[in-house]
């Protein structure tokens, strides 16, 4: 944003740290996915906010998977990851995993065994959730709390070495059982897994819990400000006291709220049941929310970048419309994307007094909205031509600009050109208009003295080429699906993908690259889809021009 803004409130905290001399100036932010699924814009947010506040503060950033159950996680979810951010436009300091401490958590949970603040429990998870209480009732120790430190370490090395199936025993943090706070109330340290992980192997058959790993991970890098989203406020209480009884770097957790965009879900267990229900075409489905799904959409990082900076860094939580959003993406299009020429629900023109076998090539700027015009290109122009269906009426209704019987039009960077007669099919269905064209009235040389209202874009019939077109639209029909009765799928919009099959488009956009924008005049902004090859071009509707939502 070129405006300038008031500092956020974790921007005040940095600068009140570095004024104080705290960390010897440093600030060393982290980013810390699970590699269990992919990235949505969410994280994006948090993306952009633990870059951007170390890049603003001369700063650093860790990139580091939360790698600790190995049973969701994947090597294709820790490259997609590393794909996304690095899109994002950001570069992290170094690149850690969770699993690169396992030793050294190992040690430290053996650490708190000794101090008394540890120990092996039998129970099961089901007699656990009970014995913690409720929040009106303290919980109840059990006989496993009272064992003696040499006996929960040879049962804590014992679970090590993998002598105990899955689920017989659990390390605990022995804080309190009476505490107000429930997750200070023994929370579980370390799990039995049996289970291969993508980078250890089978070298370990216990693995962390994410509030015993994460915050002993920020202290091993010394992170000076760890940052997370406001569902973690009451673990902070944990998170400091583990890295007081270890007397460990004092890293210092901060919360933020998360971002809730309207008309999608955020869940990854539900973004996963529309994957895997078939709802969507996979993760980077361009309906889907997923840094994956926005980039082949058409969305760019500095859009989504924008994005971020507009929304800003609260505390409390509130739902973001995805307008803001599309507004973002359209403005930085409007300066980028190269203007073309596409007709998605052609109808033929025939030009009735132009010459049969003539071909004339026109020109037309590539960006009228950037500086020079961002230079121009060449198309033909020739007896035949497409029309938007929409652009004719027989009988045009009040106030129609566009091309009827007796009325004219002008043809984008062409010829005016007037509306003569029509054909039929047996169902009176129009198959095409025939018009004639005045010759003296070409674009840029137009000596004919006639004054037009309305001006439509074309493609030739010979010269253009066919593509398949995807309009995208958005995925849900009502803001918030998760809140409505049902299930949540019950209110995907039907029409949030309409296909269409054959459009015709510049032969300019024959040589269309995958991640190159265009806007296809008078319909959207458009972007070349993965799957296009040389004998099928898919084109995926970005944004169009206007908000239609509004309307609606």
């Amino acid at each position: 944003m070129s405006e300038e803004r008031s500092l956020n409130f974790i921007e005040e905290i940095i600068e009140a740290d570095l004024a104080a001399g705290k960390n010897d100036g440093r600030v060393l932010t982290r980013f810390p996915p699970e590699p269990n699924g992919y990235l949505h814009i969410g994280h994006a947010k948090s993306i952009c906010l633990n870059f951007g506040l170390a890049q603003r503060y001369g700063g650093k950033t860790n990139l580091r998977f939360d790698d600790t159950n190995p049973v969701k996680e994947d090597v294709e979810y820790v490259d997609s990851i590393k794909e996304d951010v690095k899109w994002l436009g950001f570069d992290w300091a170094e690149e850690l995993y969770a699993s690169d401490y396992f030793d050294k958590l190992y040690d430290l949970a053996v650490e708190l065994i000794k101090q008394n603040l540890a120990y092996v429990d039998d129970s099961t998870a089901e007699e656990i959730a009970v014995q913690k209480g409720t929040p009106t009732e303290p919980g109840i120790a059990n006989e496993f709390r009272s064992r003696s430190v040499e006996e929960n370490l040879v049962l804590f090395a014992d679970m090590k070495a993998g002598k105990y199936p899955d689920g017989a025993k659990v390390l605990r943090a022995k804080v309190d059982l009476a505490a107000p706070n429930m997750q200070l109330r023994d929370p579980l340290m370390y799990r039995i897994k049996h289970a291969h992980h993508h980078r250890t192997g089978d070298a370990w058959c216990i693995y962390p819990m994410y509030d015993f790993a994460h915050g002993q991970s920020d202290a091993i890098e010394e992170i000076t400000h760890s940052i997370c989203t406001v569902e973690f406020i009451p673990h902070r209480p944990l998170y400091e006291w583990f890295i007081e009884r270890l007397q460990l770097f004092p890293s210092k957790q901060y919360e933020f709220a998360r971002l809730n965009l309207n008309y999608t879900v955020m869940s990854k267990r539900k973004l996963l049941q529309l994957v895997e229900d078939g709802h969507v075409d996979g993760w980077d489905d361009p309906r889907m929310p997923t840094i994956s799904g926005l980039r082949r959409r058409g969305y760019t990082p500095a859009s989504i970048r924008e994005f971020c900076e507009r929304i800003g860094v609260a505390k409390r939580e509130n739902m973001i419309d995805v307008g803001l959003l599309e507004f973002c993406i359209r403005e930085d299009l409007n300066k980028t994307a190269w203007r073309r020429m596409a007709v998605l629900d052609p109808v033929k023109l025939v030009i009735t007094n132009y010459e049969e076998g003539k071909t004339e090539l026109f020109h037309g700027e590539n960006n009228p909205e950037a500086e020079g015009g961002d230079g121009s290109r060449a198309f033909n122009f020739g007896r035949e031509i497409w029309i938007e269906r929409e652009d004719f009426m027989e009988v045009p209704a009040k106030k129609y600009f566009r091309l009827s019987i007796g009325g004219m039009v002008r043809l984008k960077n062409a010829y005016i050109v007037k509306g003569e007669s029509v054909v039929k099919a047996a169902d009176g269905n129009i198959t095409e208009i025939h018009c004639t064209y005045i010759p003296e009235s070409q674009s840029g040389n137009d000596t004919s003295g006639i004054n037009v209202k309305g001006t439509i874009h074309w493609v030739s019939v010979e010269h253009g080429k066919t593509a398949e077109v995807r309009l995208y639209d958005r995925l849900f029909q009502v803001e918030d699906p998760s809140s409505e009765d049902g299930d949540f799928k019950d209110y995907i919009n039907p029409n949030s993908l309409q296909v269409l099959p054959a459009a015709y488009i510049e032969a300019d956009l024959a040589n269309a690259k995958i991640g190159t924008p265009v806007q296809f005049m008078r319909k959207g902004y458009f972007t070349l889809d993965k799957t296009s090859t040389a004998d099928k071009l898919v084109f995926n509707r970005t944004v169009t021009l206007k908000d239609g939502w509004v309307k609606k």
